[in-house]
């Protein structure tokens, strides 16, 4: 019984042995066929563009390097870089308010109202609660409140940047829930 069941299973195995090798041999004559018949297909190259000398006439061109035009440049550029600096300036002048002396980290939202139609947001510094509106200072960088809504307090705050320039920038106060 042990043989019968050992030679079924070499009978079996040397025909599935002699199925592939013919089926592999098939195959590999197709793959052979296809790589054959497969040509790449590459376009030429666009030939240059032939380049044509001009002559330098130093009678009609301005010269490159001229002294008197790199000087108008350079006032024109100096000129907006000032006009620029003039629209945006802090205040250096008037009397500075009693939040300002704080960082806004420092500074929480912790509920807003409308008094006399206009809001209101109640700050948080320090334990103390502040009431600000609209067109008060707020926090270190010369930051005036722009808006104040029931979750939030927008302010306009002027900076300088890396190279020393005046530039604006918006900054917000979230509104604060107190975790019980």
């Amino acid at each position: 019984m042990m043989s019968l069941r050992l030679f079924t299973a070499c009978a079996l195995a040397l025909l599935l042995t002699a199925c592939i090798g013919s089926d592999q041999d098939d195959l590999q004559q197709w793959m052979a066929d296809q790589r054959n018949e497969i040509r790449p297909r590459v376009q030429p190259i666009a030939p240059p563009k032939q380049f044509s000398p001009q002559t330098y006439t130093q009678e009609t061109a301005v010269d490159p390097f001229s002294n008197q035009k790199l000087t108008i440049a350079l006032k024109r550029d100096s000129s907006q870089a000032t006009s620029n600096a003039a629209l945006i300036a802090p205040e250096l002048a008037r009397r500075r308010e009693a939040l300002e002396a704080f960082p806004l980290d420092a500074v929480s939202m912790v509920g807003s109202l409308t008094k006399e139609g206009k809001p209101v947001a109640l700050v948080r510094v320090d334990n103390l609660l502040y009431q600000v509106r609209p067109g008060n200072y707020l926090g270190q960088n010369y930051g005036r409140i722009t808006k104040i809504s029931e979750t939030e307090v927008a302010l306009r705050e002027i900076v300088q940047d890396a190279a020393g320039e005046w530039i604006e920038r918006t900054a917000t106060l979230q509104l604060q829930e107190r975790a019980k």
